[in-house]
């Protein structure tokens, strides 16, 4: 149930209608709009009857939401969500599609600062790159932990550009809020609810990327289990899927993005790296997402992919890269 308040509803009213709202065992969540603020009721177990608020005092509508993801659906929040960081300069939902570029993994403080300085005069505007890295195998490289968090805190200090980085589990969760601008939770955990749940503790925005075996409603109830615990600065990334095709490393969803983006207020980012797993694939996936409304890319890039540690197949080289933001803006987006 979303409760619509008067745009002149007073304070006291909107917590009237709150204290309405928990006297029922119900939880209420206040979404200040621009013209009006509305109020969700969460947590409840069947249907609400319109009734109970309709006539309260500065109330203008009762409305059900008929999704099982509540704060995540377009229907509890009809603007566009953006995610805002240095002080405005990067707006993630705004005018520009916004590029985070950077390898797979940090392997080196030299190494992660000469590819940031090479992504950002290209035109990235986020480095990204994983200091702790789920990996298939149990012997493959599982990153440097703390000191490659370290290591991109100096690129940060040295480039400017904001730091996107991998959470792996609750423990590490913490020290990825320590050091990274953006909390990334990758395909292999998203239903590790433990892991949503301390995410959606945080103070910083959450990159939430598609299982690969999961269907859009499974995905958007995970963004659910974040901004339940009050993260609403969520961004939703496709990254491709697991199909029957082995011409490439996972299938690339094209059509969840307009999904997506009629279900929920929620900005949509493409993985084409991973979603193609294969350079000469990335160009061409990275303007498809973008052709169908993707808000934001997440690019690998690795100066030296034949001697990457993770990754190195599917990495842009640099002049790819720079090939990739020309095309771009070829097609008249702004970058």
């Amino acid at each position: 149930m979303l409760i619509v308040m008067d745009n002149h509803a007073t304070q006291e009213q909107i917590n009237n209608v709150t204290q309405k709202i928990e006297e029922m065992g119900w939880e209420a969540k206040q979404i200040p709009g621009g013209e009006r603020v509305a109020i969700g009721v969460l947590r409840n177990t069947g249907a609400v009857d319109p009734a109970i608020f309709i006539d309260l005092p500065g109330v203008r509508d009762a409305i059900p939401v008929s999704k099982p993801y509540k704060l995540v659906s377009r229907e509890m929040h009809r603007e566009n969500k953006k995610i805002i960081l240095k002080n405005g300069e990067i707006v993630i939902g705004g005018d520009k599609i916004v590029i985070m570029a950077g390898p797979c993994a940090v392997e080196s403080e030299a190494g992660a600062l000469e590819i940031a300085r090479l992504v950002k005069e290209a035109g990235a505007s986020i480095f990204r790159a994983g200091a702790f890295k789920p990996r298939t195998s149990p012997y493959a490289f599982q990153g440097l932990g703390e000191t490659g968090l370290k290591i991109l805190a100096m690129v940060r200090d040295k480039t400017g550009l904001p730091i996107v980085s991998e959470a792996t589990d609750p423990e590490n969760c913490d020290l990825v809020e320590e050091y990274a601008d953006i909390i990334q939770i990758g395909t292999r955990n998203m239903q590790n609810y433990s892991l949503l749940k301390r995410a959606g503790k945080a103070k910083k925005p959450v990159l939430l990327k598609r299982g690969m075996w999961a269907t859009a409603d499974e995905f958007l109830m995970a963004a659910e289990y974040i901004m339940s615990e009050g993260n609403h600065d969520v961004i939703l990334c496709e990254r491709g899927i697991r199909t029957f095709s082995q011409h490439s490393r996972n299938t690339l969803d094209i059509n969840v993005i307009p999904y997506l983006q009629k279900e929920t207020h929620l900005p949509v980012v493409v993985d084409p790296s991973h979603a193609g797993g294969k350079r000469e694939q990335v160009i061409p996936l990275a303007k498809a997402g973008a052709a169908a409304g993707a808000v934001a890319l997440l690019v690998e890039v690795h100066n030296h992919p034949e001697k990457a540690f993770s990754d190195g197949p599917q990495s842009l080289l640099p002049e790819d890269f720079v090939k990739l933001v020309a095309e771009l803006r070829g097609m008249n987006f702004k970058v």
